[in-house]
């Protein structure tokens, strides 16, 4: 079964909730990018928050953007995501030499640093929020950032289960959040009924379907299902996205790059696609440029 993220409203309208499925989303990302255990983990975790936030946004050509930045030794992850459901990340640091034998808490490989979040909705500038790493485990660091930048009252789950071979077995999250005004009898049943629930990524590894969990969840608070969608890891770099990259850094650079003689190589981060350009190739991008200041 393809990944999805199920809307839904709950306590009479009172209550949003995203949830989603991620572990095709998180494996890609693990084959992608060869992550070792901790790694696959923080960076399936962000994925999934991706996912969901894509999904909250009002206009299918708006993006979303997450920048983990910490001193631990993974440094730091970048997430990218749309309305349509297609997400892409990567981390900076691919492999912390942590094993399914030793393992590394999300926490310690991040370490402490600050969550940006860039919101591009069509507006001059994108919108762009900060709070610092609370913890490091990124639902939590989520969850304070909607508290303290946007005044949210949210709670986030995300879980990415391994397999022995360091492979996804299951992945997933939710954001719940309230709506203002919400009757004070709604938020104790919510907060009871949090409590009370396991970890998503373990009720899915017992095969139970996201509708399925949420009906449980929310059994006391009259849950509506408004919608499914199909999410997925897809980068959409291609050698003409390359190639403005390169007509953008200028006619010197261009120049210097060609008088090597030797090909370059681009890497995407997100997918790992090489893109090899020729000095015949860095030499036509730079005639085009003068061709079209004169």
């Amino acid at each position: 079964m393809p990944d999805y993220i199920v809307k839904a409203t709950a306590g009479n309208g009172q209550i949003r909730v995203f949830a989603a499925t991620t572990r095709g989303i998180a494996e890609t990302a693990r084959t992608i990018h060869q992550t070792s255990p901790v790694v696959t983990q923080a960076l399936g975790r962000l994925l999934t928050a991706g996912s969901l936030m894509g999904s909250m946004m009002k206009n299918d050509d708006e993006l979303i953007t997450l920048k983990v930045a910490g001193d631990g030794p993974m440094s730091g992850l970048l997430v990218t995501a749309d309305a349509k459901g297609n997400v892409k990340g990567y981390p900076y640091v691919h492999d912390l030499g942590d094993t399914m034998a030793s393992p590394m808490p999300v926490s310690e490989a991040i370490g402490g640093g600050a969550l940006n979040i860039l919101k591009d909705i069509g507006l001059r500038e994108p919108y762009v929020g900060y709070s610092p790493l609370i913890s490091g485990e990124l639902a939590e660091d989520l969850t304070y950032y909607y508290a303290q930048s946007e005044q949210i009252p949210t709670s986030v789950s995300l879980g990415v289960l391994l397999n022995d071979d360091g492979s996804v077995r299951q992945a997933g999250g939710f954001i719940i959040q309230l709506m203002p005004n919400t009757d004070e009898e709604v938020i104790d049943a919510l907060e009871e009924a949090l409590a009370d629930t396991p970890s998503l990524t373990k009720l899915l590894d017992e095969g139970k379907t996201l509708e399925a969990i949420m009906e449980d969840l929310f059994k006391n608070l009259n849950l509506k299902i408004s919608s499914t969608e199909i999410t997925r890891f897809i980068c959409d770099c291609s050698r003409q996205r390359i190639t403005k990259a390169l007509v953008s850094i200028g006619k010197e650079d261009l120049v210097d790059m060609i008088s090597d003689q030797e090909d370059i190589e681009i890497n995407c981060d997100f997918c790992r696609e090489k893109y090899v350009f020729s000095p015949a190739d860095l030499q036509s991008i730079l005639n085009r440029i003068e061709e079209n200041e004169g």
